[in-house]
């Protein structure tokens, strides 16, 4: 089923080339007002219109059906829908059975005995973020009511690289094209370029911070804040790898410099004096900020000659890919998994 939450219910409709998309979420409190300006913010940043960035122009204008009134919740089901108004379906009108390669075409064409829509990727394009952004930036602004912060970064694209949250002093929202400075920007930019002239893509890696939270937040084992947070961002198309503090990084080191110490402060509070473990240990938060990174992969749709198969003729053949396609995902994917992250962190706390 296509359901996230065990505290909160969200579902998502749509396809890619569908008439829209949309959500349901359930479980969200009366009264809340809608903060619309930073639903908006999120949304655009997702949405964001760059040469590397897919030539679509959806204004991912979107409307909440019911559930809210007034701009405020109703306490009743939220259900919103984004239409979808610029496809061109006649780019993939050659694809029904010629599986792109790195897309989700040939285990959906076996899932769904060759019946699934195919065009844009369908149910599994990452066009359906949209939604999940939607319903994640709300939440969102209820997280900060209650002093919780989420923040994403770009930390590297290809092979130019940003500073990581856990050897930054403060932890912020750094905007559109999140990076610590124009000379990070850049090289990331040259990465993209570079990729997109040569008609290829590049991936890169998303680093995220959520401050605030109290510790002890979480359970044990299968319901390990970890498992949770993993399970909600490998349902984010591109994502392949997480790692949470210094990760893999651990591994090759000892415990004596591994391990994160704790001690009071002047005001008497428990603070850590470091963080390698990313702020969770034994499945609950340790009142650190939680910070992990995500392994995003390159675009599949590249303007290259790729070998693939015909699986109605049944013959090898070579797929020459048209349409608009993401040179790289990343700047735009940092959006999704904030709001992504916004709403997992609400689903645990909701319970806890």
């Amino acid at each position: 089923m296509n359901v996230f939450g065990n505290n909160i219910k969200f579902s998502i409709f749509g396809e890619s080339h569908s008439y829209a998309i949309g959500g349901v979420l359930d479980g969200v409190k009366a009264g809340i007002e809608i903060n619309r300006e930073k639903i908006d913010y999120l949304m655009q940043r997702r949405n964001h219109r760059a040469s590397y960035s897919t030539q679509r122009a959806e204004s991912d204008k979107y409307e909440f059906l019911c559930g809210v009134k007034d701009n405020i919740t109703t306490g009743a089901p939220i259900a919103f829908e984004i239409k979808n108004n610029d496809v061109k379906s006649s780019s993939y009108s050659d694809l029904q059975y010629v599986m792109r390669p790195s897309h989700a075409d040939f285990g959906a064409y076996i899932k769904h005995n060759g019946f699934n829509d195919f065009c844009g990727g369908g149910h599994f394009s990452g066009r359906i973020t949209a939604p999940l952004t939607v319903a994640g930036a709300l939440l969102k602004c209820e997280l900060e009511k209650q002093g919780i912060f989420v923040y994403s970064h770009i930390l590297s694209i290809g092979n130019a690289s940003d500073v990581s949250f856990l050897d930054m002093d403060k932890i912020e929202d750094l905007g559109f094209f999140p990076v610590t400075s124009n000379d990070v920007k850049d090289r990331m930019l040259t990465e993209v370029e570079n990729a997109r002239c040569e008609g290829d893509s590049i991936g890169g890696v998303v680093e995220v911070a959520v401050c605030g939270l109290n510790p002890g937040i979480g359970n044990p084992f299968f319901g390990s804040a970890e498992s949770e947070i993993s399970k909600m961002m490998f349902s984010i198309p591109a994502v392949k790898g997480i790692e949470f503090g210094k990760g893999f990084e651990l591994s090759k080191m000892r415990g004596s410099l591994a391990n994160d110490g704790y001690k009071y402060d002047d005001n008497k509070n428990v603070t850590v004096t470091s963080n390698n473990n990313g702020g969770i240990l034994g499945g609950l938060t340790n009142g650190a900020p939680v910070i992990f990174k995500l392994a995003l992969k390159p675009t599949p749709s590249i303007f290259k000659a790729q070998n693939t198969i015909n699986v109605k003729t049944k013959e090898n053949v070579v797929l020459d890919i048209k349409g608009r396609h993401d040179s790289c995902i990343v700047p735009r994917a940092a959006a999704a998994i904030e709001a992504a992250t916004a709403m997992v962190i609400y689903d645990i706390i909701s319970g806890n």
